[in-house]
């Protein structure tokens, strides 16, 4: 059964979404501030979580950060899926650049909570049950394992989101061809692209800044205008200026 932490002050919200969920097979835990769930994240380790952007004591975004950042709380790829204000795309994509797996405005309707929350228990359980055969993926100095989802650039570990990990996956298998943004969002985010959805460009550009970091060409992965992203292998990158 999937371990779900439910972060919102609202506790009314609350009730009703942890009602909805166990109903649907999850075991959900509830915090009502930011403190609250970071100490419950530091003592606990759950499958995914839903976190509301408007929290008392450390806003969603602190929290989100921190679960990142530190180690020690054990949740740096836990999945999460951020709650924000009803056409805040500010919000959202905030939220994305600093790690979240993907975000619903509020109010959000529970059947889609949990279609996205499946989606990406659906994508971590997938690249769980990889074969041995298949546990690693390699394009010139990016390595992938599948088993522990863990990335290298020149045995650099990449500190990857779970979304990341799958977008760059994707990337990976398809090396040298162009992938357009509705598929990257339907496989890699579990859902259709929508106008003005910039989801997928931002898990890019946070793939591409880990990559840079750890040494990699800017030059990496692609953006062909009107056509989608591409992984490039070394023969094939474009030259640099």
């Amino acid at each position: 059964m999937a371990d779900i932490l439910l972060i919102d002050d609202d506790r009314e919200l609350s009730e009703l979404l942890q009602e909805y969920l166990i109903s649907e097979g999850f075991s959900v835990s509830v915090a009502f501030d930011g403190s609250e769930a970071l100490d419950m994240a530091r003592n606990n380790q759950y499958t995914a979580m839903i976190l509301d952007v408007m929290l008392p004591r450390h806003s969603g975004f602190d929290v989100l950060k921190q679960l990142r950042q530190q180690p020690e709380l054990g949740q740096q790829d836990t999945p999460v899926i951020m709650l924000t204000a009803k056409g805040d795309t500010i919000d959202r994509v905030i939220g994305l650049e600093i790690g979240a797996d993907d975000y619903l405005p509020k109010p959000c309707d529970p059947r889609e909570l949990v279609a996205r929350l499946r989606a990406v228990l659906r994508r971590t359980s997938v690249n769980q049950k990889a074969s041995p055969e298949a546990d690693t993926l390699q394009v010139d100095s990016l390595l992938l394992q599948m088993g522990s989802r863990a990335a290298y650039w020149q045995q650099n570990l990449l500190p990857l989101t779970g979304t990341e990990f799958s977008v760059l996956e994707l990337l990976v298998r398809q090396a040298g061809q162009v992938i357009s943004k509705d598929e990257l969002t339907e496989q890699a985010l579990g859902r259709k692209l929508t106008p003005y959805d910039r989801s997928i460009d931002v898990h890019v550009s946070n793939i591409r800044k880990k990559l840079s970091a750890a040494g990699a060409s800017k030059e990496q992965i692609i953006n062909v205008r009107g056509a989608g992203y591409m992984l490039t292998r070394a023969s094939e990158a474009p030259a640099a200026q």
